[in-house]
């Protein structure tokens, strides 16, 4: 059987890096062959693995400088079925890939918003006065370098090497130690595992509707690693809350949190338990 692995496109994102890293582990582990099928966006990869288009889907959720991918958190939200596999961390380090001479040549810079963000510092140094545009992805900003000699896009050096475009800088992340963790998801059910990931609404304008939440953890003395909030998207002031767990989700007491968790949400989605897998 050959698995079907659904990422952000097109050759030499970091979103390809990951999965083709899980294809591998996959290989080892299996002895399965994997198919990459990239996709135009994040959420495009999630709707494809929950409509049955590829088997497993491999989306960036957290960078260890920018925090949380917004797209991910929301898309999973609003499929529902989708259930976490696996979660896999993977070193992130960005290179300015230029036809340009020099710096001085630079007149704009493409990339994805995450990757710019990861280098605001190194770009306010070097090019304070260049205009930044956002991309869908760090390899669709590389369209503007092919041909250019005044544009540059940030980018991985895999990608560079790919489509045979000169490096003008490298690692340009403003932190060393950047890496951003990725999930592996399919419409199976999730197996055992070291952490938990769930979402959850609760009544709007309601006191203390997201203190009685983390006191069931609290009481129970399981840790979160993780919370944030998301617009819902129906009302200004109006959120849901994300949620990672150090447990897992088959044990019986976070069976009980969960169950007196559904008192105090108006909605709660698990999206499964899963354990990390370092990629070097």
């Amino acid at each position: 059987m050959t698995v079907s692995i659904a990422h952000l496109g097109p050759s030499g994102t970091y979103a390809e890096a990951a999965a083709l890293a899980y294809a591998q582990y996959l290989t080892q582990k299996t002895g399965e062959e994997s198919m990459l099928c990239p996709c135009s966006s994040i959420s495009q990869t999630l709707w494809t693995v929950a409509k049955g288009d590829a088997n497993i889907g491999v989306v960036p959720v957290e960078n260890s400088i920018e925090g949380s991918v917004s797209m991910t958190l929301d898309t999973m939200w609003q499929i529902g079925s989708l259930q976490i596999q696996q979660a896999l961390i993977l070193p992130i380090a960005h290179a300015l890939i230029s036809q340009a001479k020099n710096f001085a040549n630079i007149q704009v810079v493409y990339s994805h918003p995450q990757a710019l963000a990861q280098c605001q510092g190194w770009l306010e140094k070097y090019l304070p006065d260049v205009p930044l545009i956002a991309k869908n992805s760090t390899t669709e900003a590389l369209d503007h370098v092919r041909d250019e000699t005044h544009t540059a896009a940030i980018a991985s050096l895999r990608a560079a090497e790919l489509y045979q475009l000169p490096i003008l800088a490298h690692p340009i992340n403003d932190y060393p130690d950047n890496c951003t963790r990725f999930w592996v998801v399919s419409l199976q059910p999730s197996g055992a595992g070291k952490y938990t990931s769930l979402g959850f609404s609760v009544p709007a304008n309601v006191p203390g509707a997201l203190a009685k939440p983390l006191a069931i953890f609290a009481d129970r003395g399981i840790n979160l690693s993780r919370i944030e909030s998301r617009p819902s998207k129906r009302s200004l002031g109006d959120y849901l809350f994300f949620m990672d767990l150090e447990a897992d989700s088959h044990e019986p007491s976070v069976q009980s949190a969960l169950a007196e968790l559904k008192t105090f949400t108006e909605t709660l989605k698990v999206f499964g338990s899963y354990t990390l897998l370092n990629l070097e």
